[in-house]
């Protein structure tokens, strides 16, 4: 993977937060544990993306039985 640098002024306050933070999470380095959290907050937007998706796929109508039958004839249908 390609790395690249980004350099970011914080207030001392989320400096000492972010040096407390490594040195009490196990991180090695304070770009470890911001490439952490940039992690999780991609993983938490492609949760709730996933989720108002299912909400909306539930709230679309009434509900199908997706047996084998119904994926049978969505299969013959395809084929002709």
């Amino acid at each position: 993977m390609e790395r690249t640098s980004l350099n970011v002024s914080l207030p001392k306050s989320l400096k000492d937060h972010v040096e407390r933070q490594v040195r009490e999470g196990g991180y090695s380095t304070p770009s470890e544990y911001v490439r952490t959290l940039l992690r999780e907050d991609r993983k938490q937007k492609a949760e709730q993306k996933l989720e108002a998706l299912l909400l909306e796929g539930l709230q679309s109508g009434e509900p199908i039985t997706a047996n084998s039958a119904f994926w049978e004839e969505k299969r013959r249908k395809l084929a002709a």
